[in-house]
């Protein structure tokens, strides 16, 4: 970890009128250290902005007098702290990737630093692989790293690149745009994965023709990142036939004068488009003087350093910045970044100074144990999770990538290192590097030589100057319908691509200041309005099925098969599948009869048990009666296979359990009326039919004919059986999950012979109907057939024109209405005789009634 001074919140600089700089500490809040087989360097810039404080010094004598400045470093800069976690995601995600650097772990060491001779310190200190400061008591390790990410800013770097290159140490700028960077001879270990402000420059020339400006304005910041910007853009403008009406500098740090000098430029110039290439530190300053002069009606064309710079939001008259068109790399995802940030805290940078101040300004609290002013404690219990900031959002992943492909870059050089086979190095004779003592030079020479391509498709690659490819996107500012200004992209510009091809864009003219229709929210589209200009639309609210999920959409989306869209036509939801179940009424209905069905036909099963030594029960064969009750019992429990929620086991027991039960049931009742009939003929003189339909026979009637269902079901199971299936046709915003009968053969033959069986049995009972009284069981089984036949003829239609859960709502009802009918006609007559008439229950009862009737 860097040593820290303590007593001090941010890093100053102090300097004499004479420019003597010397330090009270050496650098701010640090992110922590991470050792590793090989160290990458980060510089980043987590505070900007610079503020002097002076102090006037009495020396001993009156006249010896000194002024002191102390140059303190300012706000918090989110978007620097999010470089350098990046940098820490992509060194974490190379070091648990088993395909990359096998065997080898990237360390990092980053340098929290303000001002450019900071700066230049702290790279040096990357390259010396000094830990912290030396001094008699205090002597570090020496640890140098091979080679270092950063800085952002131009400046700064063309201080330190020329530095380090001395000692062929590697420099990867994900920032510095300068087109001076690209210079071999002063700059040769310097690379970078931004494109060089002179692509820039071509592509701001081409935007100006495109749209038929010839008479513009340009201004710059008084460094050499703008002046070199406005020199490579003038000169590619004339080339197109613009004019440049004026063009001036200034500087943020510089006098109020030179602000006013150009604020006066622009009210008295006629012409209306002006380009700025400067940062977002001296577009604010202008922005600010131009809104408090009131200078209305300009047309701004923005460089990439303040183009897409979220803080320009919250500046004092950025209105006037709505509109403006600019240049910046492409956005991009990365896949892990999000849950890197969120999962930030303090303990795990302990002795970072930055992220304690970052922390308790993100939840206005004090990490120390007492709080102090007016913020109170930190519970312990804040998290980034849940919480919206630029640090955070992930949305607008630009800059930030190009931090990670500098991670990539120098990983992928590592790794091309590593797997090098001896005769075929890029040194002398073939010969490879020592994996064993890398040195920065070696790593220089892979990293020129890299070449891959990134998840989302993009290519990384060095060319002789160490510049990247330039591919740019056209971004134009718009307010969005919460009030905030975004970035709209507009075109591109790629300059691999042939001259006519290099920068695409609309035809049709842009109006960036005035808005002629309101942002479309979420849930409509765009539809333009005749004879008018693109901005010009009229918002369609989404049909039902389509969506649109961003603002302006230009057309909407429609949802997939299994999905439909939400009321608000912003997103889309999973369609509702919909079933017959326990918990709505109707089935909560159905399960009740079936149950209550249980529960009769148990109780008639008891009282025929407890009275089964009675004439009536004899009577009527105990046997079959009992069958037949357990085959009801039956019946009314397959009724609750048919509901809740479809699958493959459920289907195919539903049918055969309905189909085996039923013929099993109408069976006994068939035996029932065979034998009451065979009983009416044995007792006729001279008839001995009995011996042929005794109790053997009765049970092997039963067996086969339920034994045939048996194989139907089998048949039926094996070759198409029954199974779940999502019905999306029926209804658009639902889904019907229902069972397909698989086989329709198989379900209308299981079907078909209960209805024969069914039939069978009601003419053999029809013809039985005139038998004496004690044989009138053929009278009730008539009837419960008559019953039994209605139920299942009606059925056939209300199954086939019923919709959805209601088909099988149908199903059961059938079920439970044939039940109940076979169960109350065959049984109730018995039941009320057994228990409210027993004196009916007699032999010589039942006799003397026979004898009477014939």
């Amino acid at each position: 970890m860097h040593p820290q001074r303590r007593g001090h919140s941010f890093s100053c600089q102090k300097a004499d009128k004479l420019h003597l700089f010397f330090m009270f500490t050496q650098v701010s809040g640090h992110v922590p250290r991470y050792d590793g087989d090989v160290v990458i360097g980060g510089i980043f810039s987590f505070r900007t902005g610079l503020k002097s404080v002076c102090l006037l010094l009495h020396r001993l004598l009156p006249f010896d007098r000194r002024e002191i400045c102390i140059y303190c470093c300012l706000s918090f800069n989110f978007r620097e702290f999010k470089f350098a976690q990046a940098m820490i995601f992509a060194i974490n995600e190379i070091n648990e990737n088993p395909d990359m650097l096998p065997g080898v772990k990237l360390g990092y060491r980053i340098y929290d630093d303000c001002g450019t001779m900071d700066i230049l310190r702290a790279a040096l200190a990357l390259v010396s692989g000094l830990g912290g400061e030396v001094s008699d008591e205090n002597c570090t390790k020496i640890e140098s790293v091979q080679a270092i990410l950063g800085h952002s800013g131009s400046r700064p770097t063309i201080a330190f690149a020329p530095v380090v290159g001395r000692f062929h140490v590697p420099v990867i700028s994900h920032f510095a745009t300068c087109a001076c960077l690209s210079n071999r001879k002063e700059y040769p270990t310097f690379f970078r994965t931004i494109p060089s402000d002179y692509y820039q420059s071509q592509a701001l020339a081409k935007l100006v023709k495109h749209l038929g400006w010839t008479w513009i304005g340009v201004i710059a910041v008084e460094n050499e990142y703008g002046l070199n910007g406005i020199a490579a853009f003038i000169q590619a403008a004339q080339e197109y036939g613009v004019c440049i009406e004026y063009s001036d500098a200034f500087s943020s740090s510089g006098p109020p004068a030179d602000l006013q000098r150009i604020t006066s430029k622009i009210q008295s110039a006629s012409s209306k488009v002006i380009l700025a290439f400067m940062s977002h530190r001296e577009i604010k300053l202008l922005a600010k003087q131009l809104y408090e002069q009131n200078v209305t009606g300009v047309q701004w064309l923005g460089s990439d350093a303040w183009i897409t710079d979220h803080s320009l939001a919250d500046s004092e008259g950025h209105g006037i910045l709505v509109g403006s068109l600019g240049f910046t790399v492409s956005r991009v995802q990365i896949h892990g970044l999000e849950e890197h940030l969120r999962g930030l805290h303090p303990s795990l940078f302990p002795h970072s100074r930055f992220v304690r101040d970052f922390w308790e300004d993100v939840f206005d609290c004090s990490l120390k144990a007492t709080a102090t002013g007016r913020r109170k404690p930190c519970s312990g219990l804040e998290s980034l999770r849940d919480v919206e900031s630029p640090f955070t959002d992930v949305s607008e992943l630009r800059f930030t990538n190009n931090v990670y492909k500098s991670v990539y870059s120098v990983a992928y050089a590592l790794d091309a290192l590593l797997k090098c086979e001896e005769g075929r190095g890029p040194f002398s004779n073939g010969s490879c590097a020592n994996p064993a003592q890398i040195q920065p030079w070696q790593v220089l020479e892979y990293l020129s030589m890299v070449n891959f391509t990134t998840p989302e498709g993009e290519r990384v690659y060095f060319d002789s100057n160490g510049d990247s490819p330039a591919r740019y996107e056209l971004v134009n500012l718009q307010i969005t319908n919460r009030g905030t200004m975004e970035e709209v992209t507009v075109g591109i510009y790629d300059a691999s691509q042939p001259g006519s091809q290099q920068f695409i864009m609309s035809d049709t003219p842009l109006v960036p200041v005035s808005v002629c229709s309101e942002s479309c929210p979420p849930g409509s589209h765009k539809v333009l309005q005749k004879g008018l200009p693109v901005c010009c639309y009229d918002c369609i609210r989404c049909p039902a099925g389509e969506i649109s999920n961003s603002t302006d959409s230009i057309h909407c989306m429609k949802c997939a098969p299994e999905f439909w869209s939400n009321e608000r036509r912003d997103a889309c939801i999973p369609k509702e599948i919909e079933f017959l179940t326990y918990g709505e009424i109707l089935g909560t209905l159905l399960a009740s009869f079936s149950l209550l069905g249980v529960f009769l036909t148990t109780l008639t099963t008891i009282v025929f048990y407890c009275h089964k030594e009675t004439p009536l029960v004899r009577a009527n064969n105990s046997e079959l009666s009992f069958l037949l009750l357990f085959s009801l019992t039956l019946c009314f429990l397959c009724s609750l296979t048919f509901i809740g929620r479809p699958t493959q086991w459920s289907c195919m027991l539903r049918h055969t359990a309905f189909g085996i039960t039923f013929v099993l049931c109408i069976s006994c009742v068939l035996g029932k009326t065979i034998l009451v009939l065979m009983a009416f003929k044995a007792s006729l003189p001279g008839s001995n039919l009995m011996k042929w339909f005794g109790p053997t026979q009765q049970r092997l009637c039963v067996v086969s004919f339920t034994l045939i269902q048996v194989v139907i079901c089998i048949l039926w199971l094996t070759i198409s059986p029954p199974f779940p299936f999502k019905n999306m046709i029926l209804y658009r915003d639902r889904i019907i999950l229902e069972c397909q009968l698989g086989s329709a053969l198989g379900f209308w033959a299981v079907l078909g012979y209960v209805g024969v069986l069914a039939g069978l049995c009601f003419v053999i009972a029809f013809l039985g109907r005139k038998l004496p009284d004690n044989f009138n069981e053929a009278k009730i089984i008539t009837f419960s057939m008559l019953i039994f036949c209605a139920v299942w003829i009606a059925f056939v239609p209300a199954y086939i024109s019923s919709p959805g859960k209601f088909t099988v709502a149908v199903e059961i009802f059938a079920i439970l209405a044939s039940s109940y009918g076979l169960l109350f006609c065959i049984f109730m007559p018995k039941c009320f005789i057994i228990l409210f008439m027993p004196e009916k229950n007699t032999k010589k009862h039942m006799f003397r009634k026979s004898t009477n009737n014939r």
